[in-house]
């Protein structure tokens, strides 16, 4: 009995449907499973589970971690695609085959073949479509490719006997020959692939270690044999136009390619070690880049207070934190709010992260006297409504950017504190007089990034003794208007991270942000003008509602967004 005439029988699917469906089969040379999946007749699950029964052979379901890349090589990566069947474990001489078509004689053909040649037996088992493509993936890894140019640069090496170092023109060579572009090529492909932020490549005592930053926390990747260090280095200067005898000061520079038909962007900063040179690439990929207000995490009283802000005509807006807390993606989701067609938008950056259209986006290049105060000033003259300048780090960009604010633009821009209290005294420290600070301030938005949890995994349990009392502290505190949104129950709920195939076992799958705004008012004006102290903005802060970081993430916590771990993590770090 087929599956579409199983369907009939289970009622799944109209007779008719089924006879039209068969004709369509025969026509187009289609699996039926394809056709059936295609028209969405059933779920893939509920039709694999059919089609075990049918054909008394064991459904399973197997991750990519459960694979290891050594048992991938006992079936080639071409015979496995052809035929659709991957190998999924090793037991002494038993080798467990995955197949989507098991009953295919030609499969099976191909599977006696390869158990003969390589002395081995083997059970079959059924796999979904899904779980097929998953694992297909892994005969393209990271340690896979870059071991195959390896192989090939070993050859290369062997061929040439030294007995001198190798000059830079020599690294410059090897730089541009097949196996190490293809490394380098490989390495960037699989950070972007991977939706790393960063890519670190590092020389330890007796490795090259390469590192990806996910979600936030690094993790090593591969490591690479030490003497092929420079020649990688050497490499990725060539792409960003750097001196390549240069090693001894850091240097740093930018390069694009196109990466499964998108155009990525990818910073560059190197940096003498000790044991050599370290490489630092952010990667900015503009598909992941722009984001809207509610996938930040602004939500409730942060959302209206940025909204008020972004509706005034005038005023400036500051985000702050850490390098790599998101402050620039904050400030392109408020680009993308005030872009329209009636304003004129001017930005100067370094770099362009991420392109906006009908921006007016501007790099700025400090080497060659081309930096944020000197372009400021070529900025506020052609003609701007709305002006965003990278960062304020020294008095004169302070002041610019203040006089902009002060005479009817609306001006974004990034600082160093490590929270929103903190940018007052900051300007201050910069040398921006105490009376300007309040007529030209809107908002101070001060932020973290924390992992969001997977929804398709995530686990309700109830905290534990301290951490229970650690939310009922948080929620006493919070402010009386945000407090009477929030009900307190006796039984808390909290989320904890499990792992699954969606998430690559992770529990976690991408970031969000925990703010805390302050903004500009009468009552701070005056404390502004009179005591400037950062326990007097706290009491005005207080007053005025202000959730800090700490509260943001205790509330998202209870909303199953992320984890108690997440926010005490990042909450640490202010």
């Amino acid at each position: 009995m087929t599956l579409l005439q199983q369907l009939v029988k289970k009622g799944v699917i109209e007779r008719e449907k089924a006879s039209s469906l068969e004709f369509e089969i025969k026509e187009s040379g289609k699996k039926e499973e394809e056709v059936i999946l295609e028209r969405r007749i059933c779920s893939e699950s509920f039709l694999f589970d059919l089609k075990s029964k049918n054909l008394k052979i064991p459904l399973k379901d197997v991750t990519v971690a459960e694979v290891p890349l050594e048992t991938l090589g006992m079936i080639p990566g071409e015979t496995a695609r052809h035929y659709q069947m991957i190998p999924l474990a090793k037991k002494e001489k038993v080798l467990e085959v995955g197949m989507v078509y098991p009953e295919d004689l030609k499969a099976q053909e191909a599977l006696k073949f390869l158990a003969r040649q390589q002395n081995y037996t083997y059970q079959v088992f059924l796999i979904t479509p899904t779980t097929f493509s998953e694992l297909l993936k892994q005969y393209r890894t990271l340690k896979r490719e870059v071991g195959k140019a390896l192989e090939e640069l070993e050859v290369e090496m062997k061929e040439e006997v030294r007995v001198r170092p190798r000059t830079a023109a020599e690294f410059e060579r090897l730089a541009e020959e097949a196996p190490i572009t293809k490394i380098v090529a490989v390495v960037l492909r699989h950070a972007v692939e991977g939706r790393a932020s960063d890519i670190h490549i590092e020389p330890v005592r007796e490795k090259l270690r390469v590192r990806f930053r996910l979600l936030g926390i690094l993790h090593s990747s591969i490591f690479l044999p030490l003497r092929v260090h420079p020649a990688v280095v050497a490499r990725i200067k060539i792409l960003s136009n750097l001196k390549i005898d240069e090693t001894r000061i850091p240097q740093d520079g930018r390069f694009s390619t196109t990466i499964d038909g998108k155009n990525i962007d990818f910073r560059v900063s190197t940096f003498p070690t000790t044991l050599g040179e370290k490489v630092a690439i952010r990667v900015l990929d503009p598909s992941v880049g722009l984001k809207t207000f509610e996938e930040l995490g602004l939500e409730k009283r942060n959302f209206e207070v940025v909204k008020a802000a972004i509706e005034k005509p005038y005023g400036l807006i500051l985000a702050t934190g850490p390098t790599g807390c998101g402050k620039t993606t904050t400030l392109y989701a408020v680009l993308q709010v005030l872009n329209k067609d009636g304003v004129n938008i001017v930005t100067l950056e370094d770099p362009v992260e991420y392109f906006i259209e009908g921006v007016n986006q501007s790099q700025a290049r400090p080497e060659i006297g081309y930096d944020f105060a000197i372009g400021l000033r070529h900025v506020i003259r052609q003609d701007p409504d709305i002006i965003m300048v990278g960062e304020v780090r020294d008095p004169e960009t302070a002041s610019l950017a203040t006089h902009a604010a002060l005479t009817g633009h609306i001006v974004l821009s990034t600082l160093h504190t490590s929270n929103a209290l903190g940018v007052i005294p900051r300007l201050l420290d910069l040398g921006v007089q105490s009376y300007l600070i309040p007529p030209t301030l809107s908002i101070a938005i001060a932020q973290r990034l924390v992992r969001k949890l997977c929804d398709d995994c995530k686990k309700p349990v109830s905290p534990k003794k301290e951490i229970r009392d650690l939310i009922l502290k948080e929620i006493e505190e919070l402010p009386p208007k945000t407090k009477e949104d929030f009900k307190t129950s006796e039984k808390l709920t909290i989320y904890k991270a499990t792992g699954c195939r969606k998430c690559n076992n992770e529990g976690y799958t991408g970031r969000i942000g925990l703010f805390e705004i302050l903004s500009m008012t009468d009552q701070l004006s005056d404390i502004i003008l009179k005591m400037p102290e950062e326990r007097e903005i706290l009491k005005e802060a207080k007053r005025q509602g202000m959730i800090n970081m700490k509260q943001d993430g205790i509330l998202k916590v209870l909303a199953g967004v992320t984890t108690i771990e997440e926010v005490l993590r990042v909450a640490e770090e202010k």
